[in-house]
């Protein structure tokens, strides 16, 4: 998430966004509706993750003038809930291997996990923190158990960074040659991570080796258009295309790094995950409003649900 301003925007209709230049993605369903879920122009939203046990969405909040940051749950009828309070600047969150809730917390610099619980979290784990980290960003797992999160030094640009945490507990800096590494997710079979810089205003990818370093990045993404909306959260689907907000929206990118199109959204978009029955339902946080969008394919931590 870039610093915590709210973006402006004139209110544009879906049908003049699916006219844009930039087509909309073949993943994006038939006559499908940007619908909006829940509004509040005072909060910025964030790291959504949709919990399949309970069929709930969680998506964190920072109220700017409050100067408090929360982890909401998605009533019905454009209602929201508080499931965590206080929440020290929990921003991105992940759907672990095993069920739990992960966040990155900027504020109190530390990776927390959360058991889920109806009212709120029913026990809070911290896995690892440092106070010389500058704000934990967003984090995501690979399939052996890898724990990789993004820690940007958004003020000087110096000591930006990417960490892994192992399953053996071991904290490895992997990647240090990015001006301001933001958004990340892994591909589905745990061999390439991809990064987003909001500096560079780019997305970048990185081999990840059998130990779980990474080798050398290179520009994944890079997309020829005027809108500079800096680069954030992601996600990935289950044929591993991905899903990167920002820079207008949200980008739909094959695993070769060909563009598929573009859901355009009015306001600053700032992360996307999959969720719903089957898998097929989008959520798209954005500044004030939180949308959803009917997909064509399922969210990649989905393929064994029924088909839609």
């Amino acid at each position: 998430m870039r610093q915590m301003l709210l973006v402006s925007a004139a209110i544009l209709s879906w049908a003049y966004l699916v006219k844009a230049e930039t087509p909309v993605p073949e993943t994006v369903a038939p006559s499908a509706q940007l619908t909006e879920v829940y509004v509040d122009e005072t909060i910025f939203f964030e790291g959504p993750t949709w919990d399949p046990k309970e069929q709930k969405l969680y998506f964190t909040a920072f109220h700017p003038q409050q100067q408090n940051q929360q982890i909401l749950k998605l009533g019905p009828n454009k209602t929201a809930s508080i499931w965590l309070d206080r929440s020290q600047g929990i921003n991105g969150t992940y759907l672990l291997n095993n069920g739990h809730l992960v966040g990155a917390q900027a504020y109190g610099h530390r990776v927390m996990q959360y058991d889920f619980g109806t009212k709120g979290p029913e026990k809070r784990l911290t896995i690892i923190g440092s106070d010389l980290w500058n704000q934990p960003n967003d984090i995501c797992q690979t399939p052996n158990g890898d724990l990789y999160f993004t820690d940007p030094d958004f003020n000087n640009r110096q000591t930006s960074a990417v960490f892994r945490f192992s399953t053996e507990g071991e904290l490895t800096k992997i990647i240090s040659d990015m001006p301001v590494p933001n958004g990340l997710i892994a591909a589905r079979d745990g061999k390439t991570l991809y990064v987003g810089d909001s500096h560079l205003l780019l997305w970048r990818s990185y081999p990840i080796d059998s130990e779980g370093k990474v080798g050398p990045g290179k520009t994944f993404f890079d997309p020829d258009t005027e809108n500079r909306d800096s680069p954030d959260g992601m996600s990935i689907d289950e044929r591993g295309n991905l899903y990167f907000s920002g820079r207008g929206g949200v980008w739909v990118v094959n695993p070769s790094g060909k563009s598929l199109g573009l859901i355009a959204i009015p306001e600053f978009c700032s992360n996307v995950t999959f969720g719903g029955t089957h898998g097929c339902m989008l959520y798209l946080t954005c500044s004030g409003k939180l949308y959803r969008l009917k997909m064509a394919v399922r969210g990649g931590q989905f393929p064994h649900t029924e088909s839609p």
